[in-house]
């Protein structure tokens, strides 16, 4: 591909600057205070992390050293005494707060909850002396399997109250994925629930649990504990299984919070391989709750007034850092929602918008292609006129989607933060500041303050402009995965070495594409592997996928390599099509000529496949690993336990 092309493909023409009434009010109301604080940092990250972690967080004992670096391994805020429960709730009993809302919850049948902070504060201390009971100690791990329901925060905020990492597992995991999961952490109690509702049907929980821990399987668990969610009939094991609502009644609302040591482990979350088991990402507490509070407030914009919602499910990071410990520890109001759209009600979520003065809106472009899909009738029948801050997470956005999100949901008055991260970094690493950054439709714009990111070739070197390369991270940040839980070789050969040092400078690598434009806006290209290389051109299979999304009649696309003796690789799109549109010899041909006419013919699709849907993990991302196989023919392998709906898998290779 000429340097022309890539150009046209990141210029994007569309700038869209923040308005003078979002900025006024804003935490951070200028491009210039940006760069201030972004150049304070560079020149000095420990005075910076310490000064915010001064100002923004209770401790019970101060820091000795700011920073421990012993690349790859580091500490922040070595010897200081804190609790992540205690930032998310005690605090704010002394304040106006104490009687604010915490969580609002809505249960996918229309039930709900609202939980104030003091509210809050007592069920979480009820239920830290419960875990106490159960012989809980400080360091043992917790497994969590629940649904989307408020007990999921509670039973994590009591976690960390006595210093018992928790592990949640995603309430979609299978039996399999969640034995294993127990199995590697040693957990010692799993907290589940008998159900959850999602789609208009009951998700089965507690036998699941059950299956897992079959004859034996999991030793290290003593006591299961299970929320009355849904009612159906299940096995309670004599001795073992306890109703939370049992538990609770009993239970002192009187639980000091432990002091925790910085550095001491806040929970595993485990992130699947493409092969093998699922890695345990080890995030520690000072440095977290430092990230993920400040993260909250500036790239939000939090004010007391906001209504907050980020739609993830707890049992991912996002869930972790955006729902639970970021807005809590901010003192803001935050949203949990059950559901999902479903065909009894395809509007669920702007229904909740409406209910609730939802102010801030935080989804995947996962989501917002499958809002686009179902069509504009749906928001435009509801009131969003309360939302005044969009977000998106999860993977790139295409401009297109980026486009309606800023129209139909955002009125065209709503800025939207593009935030890239990952679970292993704890929190938001690029992204605009809403009463700062001009944003460019697909862009994830600048780095957040503090945060040192690059795009650099095999060797370590920067690239030139526009060019893509490797996204990495040069300086230690205070949220950073610490290990892999149990092998740390496996930490530093995944993060570490894939690029080697230099000097003894150790670069993070992401494990992501990316480049920079004129502007120094980073664009994200998505995963290494889903970075093509056709005739020696390196393509990021966003560019494919944007310029396919923006065909009418295309509602997702997903774009992967095929193995070609001639080209090293060979283009093959998955494509899902709008309502009216049938899949044809003829579309086939016509979204090819899009692709040329949008990129170049280096980017012509060599095959199109239509299909009704497309392999998703339960967060949202497309599984492109398993498409790769398909598009080779080969076998899928590897871990597919995050797959969604493995009847996709099935009907992509003919079988279903």
């Amino acid at each position: 591909m000429s340097q022309s092309t890539i150009e046209s493909i990141l210029q994007e023409e569309r700038l869209f600057s923040p308005s003078e009434s979002f900025s006024e009010t804003a935490h951070i109301k200028s491009l210039e205070d940006y760069q201030r604080l972004a150049e304070r940092a560079k020149a000095d990250p420990e005075k910076f992390w310490a000064e915010l972690a001064q100002q923004e967080l209770h401790w019970f004992q101060k820091w000795d050293t700011v920073l421990d670096w012993q690349p790859p391994f580091a500490k922040w805020f070595v010897n200081g005494k804190l609790n992540i429960s205690y930032n998310c709730l005690d605090r704010h009993l002394t304040t106006w707060r104490k009687n604010k809302a915490a969580i609002i919850w809505e249960g996918e049948p229309g039930d709900s909850r609202t939980i104030t902070y003091a509210q809050l504060h007592r069920e979480v201390c009820q239920f830290a002396n419960t875990l106490k009971q159960l012989g809980v100690k400080k360091g043992d791990r917790v497994g969590v399997y629940m649904p989307m329901i408020p007990e999921a925060a509670i039973a994590m905020l009591a976690c960390a109250r006595i210093g018992a990492p928790h592990s949640v597992v995603f309430g979609g995991f299978s039996a399999e994925a969640l034995r294993d999961r127990l199995i590697d952490a040693e957990a010692k109690v799993v907290i589940t629930a008998d159900g959850g509702w999602r789609k208009d049907a009951i998700v089965a929980l507690k036998p699941q649990v059950d299956k897992a821990l079959a004859d034996g399987a999991v030793p290290s668990v003593e006591n299961v504990v299970v929320v009355k969610r849904t009612a159906q009939d299940i096995h309670m094991q004599p001795g073992r299984d306890h109703w939370w609502h049992d538990l609770q009644q009993d239970a002192s609302p009187d639980c000091p919070a432990e002091p925790m040591d910085s550095e001491d482990t806040l929970f595993i979350l485990y992130t699947s391989g493409s092969t093998g088991k699922p890695k345990g990402v080890v995030h520690t507490t000072g440095g977290y709750n430092l990230y993920t509070h400040i993260t909250t407030k500036w790239i939000f914009d939090l004010q007391d007034t906001d209504v907050y919602w980020c739609t993830a499910d707890v049992g991912w990071i996002t869930g972790h850092s955006y729902i639970v410990y970021g807005p809590l520890s901010n003192g803001a109001t935050t949203l949990m929602y059950e559901g999902a759209p479903r065909k009894s009600n395809p509007g669920c979520f702007w229904d909740v918008v409406e209910k609730y003065g939802v102010t801030i809106f935080y989804t995947a472009p996962t989501a917002i292609r499958a809002f686009i899909k179902m069509g504009d009738h749906l928001p435009k029948a509801r009131d969003l006129s309360s939302l005044r801050l969009l977000g998106t997470v999860g993977e790139p956005i295409n401009p297109e989607a980026w486009m309606w999100y800023h129209k139909v949901i955002g009125g065209e008055r709503c800025p939207i933060v593009d935030t890239w991260w990952q679970t292993e970094t704890g929190g938001v690493m690029i992204t605009p500041l809403p009463g700062a950054t001009s944003t460019k439709p697909g862009s994830a714009t600048f780095p957040f303050p503090g945060i040192i990111a690059d795009v650099v070739n095999l060797d370590g070197n920067p690239v030139g402009e526009n060019e893509g390369g490797y996204l990495v991270v040069r300086h230690p940040w205070p949220s950073m995965l610490r290990t892999v839980y149990g092998n740390p070789e496996r930490f530093r050969r995944t993060y570490w070495e894939h690029i080697p040092p230099k000097d003894g400078k150790y670069l993070y690598f992401a494990g992501d594409g990316a480049r920079k434009d004129k502007d120094g806006y980073f664009w994200i290209m998505g995963r290494v592997d889903d970075v093509l290389n056709v005739s020696g051109h390196r393509l990021g299979t966003m560019e494919v996928e944007s310029a396919l999304v923006s065909h009418p009649a295309v509602a997702e696309a997903a774009v992967v390599g095929k193995p070609d003796d001639i080209k090293g690789e060979e283009v093959v799109a998955f494509i899902t099509l709008e309502g009216n549109y049938e899949p044809g010899d003829e579309l086939a041909k016509e979204l090819k000529q899009h692709v040329v006419k949008e990129i170049g013919a280096i980017a012509r699709p060599g095959e199109i496949r239509f299909s009704e849907a497309l392999p998703k993990t339960r967060s949202g991302k497309i599984m492109r690993r398993l498409l790769r196989s398909l598009a080779a023919g080969e076998e899928v392998s590897g871990d597919t336990s995050t797959l969604e709906d493995k009847s996709v898998l099935d009907k992509l290779r003919g079988e279903g």
